[in-house]
């Protein structure tokens, strides 16, 4: 009896079902290399299976290599998007978004113990008592823990103190009791009941109830001091002047106190850095960075919702009120995603957002050192979409005008390969053909003498930008060398404007605002900024030259070995000026140390 033929793929993805749930994609060998969420499941897989031109290339390759899939029906979306979240850790897929930070954060403990510690942890283990956090920073955890040592009496030791222990007087006190930073449970010196007010107290403030607490301890100071409690009333004081100079930083100007979280989004090539904050009480509580890589173009919204569903499974419910800078690609029941635009809340926004930014530019920084050949590259990538460009520009040539007030006009040809300068292959010109201080033609001469030349010596060696260091006059002129050069089509040319540092395209009637801190413009400012410097290096050097020239090789019977050696022994032509005959006779003959002297000073009376 022969097999029954099995279905194909596409004949599998056409029974899917209209409803939420989770798909999967395995390829040949059985393994999942990709897992997404959809509300209706038969639409977005259909989605996938469309003409190949319809795709981008990362999409087209995935689906290359899709073999059989599978999916998984749920109730809502909210549970597809954690379920996503759980089969992708679970599987790893390759062309997923993927969570890049692996790093271990730190939390902060609250013990199960009769009387609880309370310090810093990175391993998790929820039977050994209560955990607060992460923090994406260690110092601010440690700030906290110091804070509370200051402000309450609790122990430090690790011993295993009960009732029953203290009562057998196991212990005795240590330094801590006796420089009153631990009230001595060890011992009996404070009961359970106020060691665990202390407790609850922290407890409230890792949750963010700072301002309910400074709101009971006014009301207690007030009843004190009405009741001539007066050195009660100062101890309550203290304490709130204690909270308020701690949590001013973290404490939100709005006197609502709504309780929110926040997430913000950076994206950098395949890569995106998240931040996300937790507000509860009107404090912050918890800031957490995550990075995340996408091996297939993904919609920010899709990003969002990975981002969201991570932060969900690692810290339970989400708050009522979500801020967002755009909507997710998920709904959540009883959670509402809002977009401000104005108040506390784009303020808020605004700060997870400088963190993320922070939190990107920090891993760039470290990538920079760790792997420059890859930063190299990331940086390039960064550039050439950018400038939209079909080549990664591996060899880039930047050229700038440098004369002042007309004199000595020349010009600079600096050369990038793989982002970084090669200084052997920088070349500097002496206008040649244009007179007077005309940067336009000018630009035209020094173009069209670089790239003929190399037409003739490297055909093969030209670059995939270049960069004019000037407005549209410079970048116009730059275009018609390479236009009656026949190589414009070859290579891209842009103008790079010092004001606003404006990139100008050739036929492109608006200029591109490049993001001041995107690595594209840094690298663009960077080899105009080289192309300057040379220039104004070499410029500098013919001046100086020239004014040399003036006052000595203009006389007639000195050379340039005369020259030189005049100025190596007296230092400098005032010196010259300045010198006997006698002294000056003695480096050169008389009768031309007469010509010297009375050229340089004609009132000097000399000898004979």
């Amino acid at each position: 009896m022969s097999e029954k033929p099995s279905l194909t793929v596409r004949e599998k993805i056409a029974l899917f079902p209209h409803s939420p749930g989770v798909y999967r994609y395995y390829d040949a060998s059985g393994k999942v290399i990709y897992v997404g969420k959809a509300k209706d499941l038969h639409k977005r897989v259909a989605q996938y299976f469309v003409p190949p031109e319809r795709l981008n290339v990362k999409t087209r390759i995935l689906v290359s290599k899709i073999a059989d899939a599978q999916f998984s029906v749920v109730d809502s979306e909210a549970d597809a998007l954690l379920l996503e979240n759980n089969l992708i850790k679970q599987y790893k897929p390759h062309y997923n978004i993927l969570l890049k930070d692996s790093k271990t954060y730190p939390w902060i403990v609250v013990t199960n113990d009769e009387f609880p510690r309370v310090f810093l942890t990175r391993r998790v283990d929820k039977r050994s008592g209560t955990y607060y956090g992460p923090y994406s920073s260690v110092t601010h955890a440690n700030y906290l823990l110091e804070f509370f040592r200051k402000s309450y009496p609790l122990r430090s030791c690790k011993l295993n103190i009960t009732g029953d222990a203290v009562l057998r007087g196991k212990f005795r006190p240590c330094l801590d009791f006796h420089i009153k930073r631990c009230r001595g449970c060890c011992v009996g010196a404070i009961s359970r009941e106020e060691y665990s007010s202390y407790i609850s107290e922290i407890t409230r403030l890792l949750k963010g109830g700072v301002n309910e607490i400074i709101s009971e301890y006014e009301s207690a100071m007030k009843l004190a001091a009405s009741e001539l409690r007066f050195e009660d009333a100062m101890v309550f004081k203290e304490r709130i002047e204690s909270l308020r100079n701690h949590y001013s930083k973290s404490i939100i100007s709005s006197a609502s106190g709504n309780d929110c979280d926040v997430f913000s989004l950076e994206f950098d090539g395949p890569d995106a850095f998240g931040n996300f904050l937790r507000v509860r009480g009107g404090a912050v509580i918890q800031s957490l960075n995550l990075g995340f890589k996408m091996n297939i173009e993904e919609e920010p919204a899709a990003v969002l919702s990975a981002f969201i569903a991570e932060i969900e499974s690692k810290f339970g419910d989400l708050a009522r009120e979500v801020i967002v800078p755009f909507k997710p690609d998920v709904e959540i029941d009883g959670v509402e995603f809002r977009i401000p635009i104005r108040g506390d809340k784009l303020a808020l926004l605004g700060l997870s957002s400088k963190n993320a930014k922070e939190y990107l530019f920090n891993t760039l920084k470290q990538k920079e050192r760790t792997d420059p050949d890859e930063y190299k590259r990331m940086v390039l990538e960064d550039l050439k979409k950018a400038l939209g460009m079909k080549e990664l520009p591996t060899h880039i040539e930047c050229f700038d005008n440098s004369n002042i007030q007309g004199t000595n006009p020349v010009a600079s040809c600096v050369v990038f390969r793989d982002g970084v300068p090669s200084k052997s292959d920088y070349r500097k010109f002496k206008i040649k053909t244009v007179i007077g201080a005309n940067d336009f033609a000018s630009m035209k001469e020094v173009v069209n003498r670089r790239y003929s030349r190399m037409l003739e010596e490297h055909p093969d060696d030209l670059p995939q930008l270049v960069v004019i260091d000037g407005g549209e006059g410079q970048l116009e002129f730059a275009r018609q060398a390479l236009a009656e050069l026949g190589i414009l089509d070859r290579l891209m040319v842009v103008g790079l404007a010092k004001r606003m540092e404006l990139v100008i395209r050739i036929d492109d009637p608006y200029p591109l605002f490049l993001d001041r801190n995107s690595h594209a413009l840094k690298v663009l400012m960077q080899i105009r900024d080289e192309a300057h410097r040379f220039g104004i290096t070499f410029h500098r050097s013919l001046r100086s030259k020239a004014q040399i020239h003036s006052v000595l090789r203009d006389i007639k019977g000195v050379g340039e070995q005369t020259e030189k050696r005049l100025l190596m022994h007296f230092g400098s032509v005032a010196r010259i000026a300045a010198a006997s005959l006698e002294d000056l006779s003695k480096l050169v003959p008389a009768s031309l140390a007469r010509q010297i002297l009375s050229t340089l000073d004609p009132d000097a009376q000399l000898p004979g």
